[in-house]
């Protein structure tokens, strides 16, 4: 059974269709890239996904069961968790707190949540950065923070928008490694990234979405072979 279910899904705001007729599933355990030219539709699939807008029309399902209608605290505890493409942590509070509230979303004491932060920032290597104030972190290590958060939620599905965007190389590589790892642990990945080389080497399947449509899915040899999708990308190029 597919762990995610995008089914028919459309997204209108007033007459202007962000996203029409969209479906696609996500496999336990893989890692399934969404890419698509500037303006496609990415990052509103994703807020449709984990309730913070709605479906027009269509439904989104989690493990057989509609989650269309519910919150995004709500679906957050069924167990799908995001980041965001503008990373605002709580940056009057240091990089621990950060995760420890994450963490309270399943901890039953603070005792528990001080631990799931500790061990997720151990993983994401922030943990001697666990007394900093985050306002005060560099780009990379609030990427880095913003993964943390929504790990400290123990997710069964993480969906990761842009969370290489603005890293230099060896960032960059640090945080592919973190992704490999996290799907070690067995968690599903959705990822938006423009990082074609990254998204090509990471991701089991690819969905590519233009104008709103979805215009391919495949593997990345299939993605990267196909005229539609070639044609968009140019597109966007010529454009920009």
């Amino acid at each position: 059974m597919s762990l995610i279910e995008v089914i028919n899904v459309s997204k209108h705001f007033g007459g202007l269709a962000a996203i029409k007729n969209v479906s696609f599933n996500i496999n336990p355990g893989e890692i399934l890239g969404l890419i698509g030219p500037n303006g496609a539709g990415k990052t509103t699939l994703f807020n449709v996904v984990n309730g913070f807008f709605p479906p027009t029309k269509g439904e989104i399902m989690f493990k057989g069961k509609r989650i269309s209608h519910l919150q995004p605290h709500e679906i957050c505890k069924l167990g799908i968790a995001r980041t965001f493409q503008v990373v605002k942590p709580l940056q009057r509070m240091s990089v621990l707190d950060n995760v420890v509230a994450s963490a309270f979303l399943r901890a039953k004491n603070k005792t528990e949540a001080i631990r799931i932060a500790q061990e997720t920032l151990k993983f994401t290597g922030l943990y001697n950065d666990k007394e900093v104030i985050s306002k005060g972190l560099p780009l990379g290590k609030r990427k880095k923070l913003e993964i943390a958060r929504a790990l400290a939620t123990q997710p069964e599905v993480i969906l990761l928008d842009e969370s290489f965007a603005g890293l230099n190389h060896s960032e960059l590589n640090e945080s592919i490694e973190i992704i490999k790892k996290i799907k070690e642990r067995g968690i599903t990945i959705m990822i938006i990234e423009h990082h074609m080389k990254v998204i090509m080497a990471i991701s089991d399947r690819i969905v590519v979405i233009n104008y709103g449509e979805k215009i391919a899915e495949g593997t990345s040899q299939e993605i990267r072979n196909n005229p539609l999708v070639i044609e968009a990308y140019l597109g966007d190029a010529k454009s920009a």
